[in-house]
């Protein structure tokens, strides 16, 4: 691996060692300033923030700043107006940038979170229950920050935490007991999960008209957490078969979750009497109307009254409150996390509050230990109003999938290709997925958004079906270009569709720092649009198979071959596949 720093990083080291010999100590180590511009690559605005304080004019500063960085540096720098400074990038150094990514794999991109933990808590769908369009954005925005700070070097450690515990397993376990000859055991996984998604909302129907059945179905709770054999066998069975049709779920998003990476609730069941124990000791907990919670000086509902976190229900069973208590303990003491992402929607902004200032008081979550919830916001329907079916209900995800897979093949009926028979419906595939994962991803995490089948397969504006046949074009380049290898001439003039190329390629690692550190992908995505039209004017100014001399041939294909190289990996870093050809 070889690391190559950014041009904007030699730009800001080269100000931080000119700034270093003008000005006074205390002031010396200030933020340089340096930003892309439309006068020049960049623009250093520090001497116009520093002049004062350092007792100069600031065009006098900025002089000074610019006579070091022209004797001692490669760049072209001139002083604009009160004092800003401009620095061009010379077209060698911008060629060797383009030489030396592409010597790399990894395209020059450092390991900057080598030596972290990271758990990633994403995914999390209920037991018995199919996923829906809610679980869409907890399962496409985990799984891209998890790629996103495994490329940095960061030990990444996925978690879905299964929800498999609990009042609502008595019930259906009950309703499952009672009707035998339901066929539910029948057929494939997704086939099954589907059936006792139906049940589980009957059993719930006959949970809340009937008493008696409601009182059967508590008994069987005692019997499931009592360790009752048939109880159990039957839980296990639900878990299996689950567990089975969400993988085959995951596997078909081109998510990165296995089984290796469940994290039950129930696991976590016999270690929570002991957990509210320690909590009652440390003064921490209280009985409160009979349950055992915990109250926050800063936490208060609508009308000023405390708003707990209940460790230990009236009824001396625990939640899910008590169970993420208990996990996020785990992560810290057992796995070693140093940060902890919990990738969950936005109404759940409160409990996390909760638990983690809990967390903090224990000692569970010790200050050098980051916990953080991701929240995110709604998927809409057309209109902009709560995404139901027709009849009202909740829209299964892997309906979704399939509407976004016809509308690429119907696009792909319009257009011009070679595909036939099973690549072509691996590349339908392929950009159906994609496209529901790039529509989620590209918006920010906090807001909502509308999910529109025909905008989404669109091969027009920020979608991701332009960006994978932005990929395959490039590649369709290389491919006419033969196998003849790619040898960059520095000593080329650069063409300004060639400069503004090679600066954005060049920011790609930057750009996935600030998704690692700002946790959004949407800024991944803002790039890569950003560099698929790049490469459309450039290669539209700049003849790449035709170019007039074999040297700016060479040099083209090289910014072709690094481009195709960009955007898979950048696609990759997503979770989007980047078919060779469409």
């Amino acid at each position: 691996m070889t690391e190559v720093l950014a041009v904007n990083s030699l730009a800001e080291h080269a100000m931080t060692a000119a700034m270093a010999r003008v000005l006074p100590r205390e002031l010396a180590g200030r933020d340089p300033l340096v930003r892309p511009s439309e006068h020049a690559d960049f623009q250093s605005n520090a001497a116009m923030a520093l002049a004062g304080p350092a007792g100069l004019a600031s065009r006098e500063l900025a002089e000074r700043l610019r006579q070091l960085l022209a004797e001692e540096t490669a760049f072209t720098v001139s002083v604009a107006g009160p004092g800003f400074l401009n620095l061009t990038v010379p077209d060698a150094l911008l060629w060797g940038q383009v030489e030396q990514r592409l010597a790399d794999p990894r395209l020059g991109a450092g390991l900057p979170l080598a030596g972290s933990r990271v758990v990633v808590d994403y995914s999390g769908p209920n037991i018995a229950k199919e996923m829906h369009v809610g679980h869409l954005r907890s399962n496409v925005i985990g799984d891209a920050l998890a790629r996103s700070l495994s490329f940095l070097g960061a030990d990444v450690i996925r978690q879905n935490h299964l929800g498999d515990w609990g009042t609502q397993f008595g019930m259906l376990i009950q309703y499952l007991t009672e009707h035998p000859e339901h066929p539910w055991r029948d057929g494939a996984a997704g086939t099954r999960i589907s059936l006792l998604d139906a049940l589980y909302k009957t059993s719930r129907q006959a949970f809340e008209a009937d008493p008696e059945f409601a009182e059967r179905s508590r008994r069987r709770v005692v019997a499931l957490q009592g360790g009752d054999p048939a109880t159990v066998a039957v839980w296990q069975e639900l878990v299996e078969v689950s567990g089975e049709a969400f993988q085959q779920l995951y596997d078909r998003l081109g998510l990165l979750i296995t089984p290796q990476d469940t994290d039950s609730e129930s696991s976590y069941n016999e270690e929570l009497p002991g957990l509210a124990e320690e909590l009652i000791e440390a003064g921490i907990a209280v009985e409160s109307a009979g349950a055992l919670c915990v109250f926050f000086e800063d936490i208060l509902g609508p009308e000023g009254a405390p708003v707990p976190l209940i460790v230990r229900k009236q009824d001396g069973g625990f939640g899910y409150q008590a169970s993420d208590l208990a996990t996020l303990r785990h992560r810290v003491r057992d796995l070693g996390a140093d940060r902890i992402l919990y990738v969950v929607d936005a109404r759940q902004a409160l409990h996390f509050k909760m638990v983690f200032a809990a967390a903090r008081r224990a000692g569970w979550l010790p200050a050098g230990v980051e916990a953080k919830h991701v929240p995110f916001g709604t998927v809409m329907g057309p209109g902009g109003k709560p995404f139901k079916t027709r009849s009202g209900g909740t829209v299964r995800l892997a309906g979704l999938l399939d509407s976004a897979v016809d509308g690429v093949r119907a696009v792909m009926a319009e257009k011009s290709h070679e595909l036939s028979g099973a690549e072509l419906e691996r590349v339908a595939e392929a950009a159906g997925i994609g496209a529901v994962k790039y529509a989620d991803l590209s918006t920010s995490w906090a807001r909502n958004y509308v999910f529109d089948i025909d905008q989404m397969v669109s091969l027009n504006g920020d979608t991701g079906v332009y960006l994978l046949y932005a990929h395959a074009r490039v590649r369709s380049i290389l491919a006419k270009a033969g196998e003849a290898s790619v040898v960059v001439d520095r000593s080329l003039p650069l063409h300004p569709a060639e400069r503004a190329l090679v600066l954005l390629l060049d920011g790609f690692e930057g750009t996935v720092r600030e998704v690692a550190r700002e946790l959004e992908p949407h800024r991944l995505c803002g790039y890569l649009f950003a560099l698929a039209k790049a490469f459309t004017e450039f290669y539209g100014a700049c003849p790449v198979l035709k170019a007039p001399t074999p040297g700016l041939r060479g040099n083209r294909l090289a910014l072709c071959e690094l481009t195709a190289a960009t955007l898979a990996r950048g696609l990759d870093l997503l979770g989007l596949e980047a078919p060779e050809r469409i």
